[in-house]
């Protein structure tokens, strides 16, 4: 596993720690290896649950950090055509989660997401002693652990396929519950629903729709079992969502993300604007407009667009004409080495020449 940048690190801490958000980026200090021990330690604002899985669960947390790492990388790739490119330079990215907006809402659900996903694969993979894979009526009964919310029924041990075939559960299904509960636990434990605190709903919310994401769309995947490759047993397993898949889904739940106000009780959201449908758990939500994100502006978290790459031809998010917010741009040409002529060689080795390109780019003036 490849060592966390400090500003992954510092994303992962300011997304379990809101408050103080800036001071709490800069403690997090120089690059450190992604193990327990130091996540824990520089981590001193962590309590309750969160410091109680550092003592009692330490693997649980460095599974957690590298789902967080997952999640800035994905939100990286669904932005890079964006004015707001999901950077995650210290300048900028603080003031942006300080702030309700739907950039915010992707965030932390990408994140909860990721966190989900990370510990379920660790599962599958043999990687944590606390659990396995998904448990079936056929093998013994997990252990019973307290959910802070239901969640839905299991799905049957047995059943027809889709053509009619029989199927059995069988090899190693993802354990996806055990990743729903550990990044519910670890990733809401700061936040308490109190009595008007909207910001504390709207993060929760979008905690939630982030892991559902990932619960909601695990698919059945079968192997075929029969003489001369007939079907006529299927061994069945549970496969969670690819985490690209995950992001492309958020994505749309952040292109139709619904504006909220906190109802009268202090704990319920509801849409501003009476023709506007309530937003159900998959809906990411958020209560303040975004900046424009044209120009660089420190007190909102604006990096601007100045020199970025656009395209010229473009009409949809990432051509000059959006990207650019009106300003124009420039041409330049570069020349870039890039692989080519490459051949295979037994065994098992490629092995490529470089060659010189030239390329013409457009860049935000």
């Amino acid at each position: 596993m490849l060592p966390p940048s400090r500003t992954q690190l510092g994303l992962f801490f300011i997304l379990l720690c809101p408050a103080n958000i800036i001071g709490l980026w800069w403690a997090v200090g120089s690059p450190l290896v992604m193990d327990p021990n130091s996540i824990c330690r520089k981590a001193r604002r962590l309590a309750g649950k969160q410091a109680e899985l550092c003592q009692t669960e330490p693997e649980i947390v460095q599974e957690a950090a590298r789902g967080a790492r997952l999640g800035v990388r994905e939100c990286q790739h669904q932005f890079r055509f964006r004015r707001w490119n999901c950077t995650s330079h210290s300048k900028y990215f603080g003031r942006i989660l300080q702030q309700d907006i739907r950039e915010t809402a992707f965030v932390h659900a990408i994140t909860a997401a990721g966190v989900s996903h990370a510990i379920t694969q660790a599962c599958s993979m043999g990687e944590l002693l606390q659990c396995g894979c998904e448990a079936t009526r056929s093998r013994a009964p997990p252990v019973p652990r307290p959910r802070p919310r239901p969640l839905p029924p299991p799905q049957p041990t047995a059943g027809p396929a889709p053509d009619g075939a029989a199927w059995e559960w069988g090899g190693c299904g993802d354990n996806v519950r055990f990743g729903y509960e550990k990044s519910q636990l670890f990733m809401d434990a700061r936040r308490k629903r109190g009595k008007a605190d909207i910001r504390a709903l709207v993060d929760l919310h979008n905690n939630e729709a982030g892991r559902l994401a990932v619960l909601k769309y695990t698919r059945l995947e079968c192997k075929c079992h029969g003489l001369s490759g007939s079907c006529a047993l299927r061994t069945c397993w549970k496969k969670m969502p690819p985490f690209r898949e995950v992001g492309d889904r958020l994505l749309e739940r952040f292109n139709g993300a619904v504006r909220v106000m906190g109802a009268n009780d202090g704990r319920t959201l509801l849409p501003l604007g009476a023709s506007i449908k309530p937003p159900d758990g998959q809906d990411l939500v958020y209560s303040a407009d975004s900046p424009d994100f044209c120009l660089a502006n420190r007190k909102t978290g604006s990096p601007g667009t100045r020199g970025r790459l656009c395209n010229s031809t473009g009409l949809g998010t990432g051509g000059c004409d959006l990207l650019c917010c009106g300003r124009g741009h420039r041409d330049e040409a570069v020349v870039l080495e890039e692989n080519c002529l490459c051949r295979f060689h037994w065994c098992c080795v490629v092995q490529c020449r470089k060659c010189a390109v030239r390329k013409e780019l457009s860049l935000c003036a």
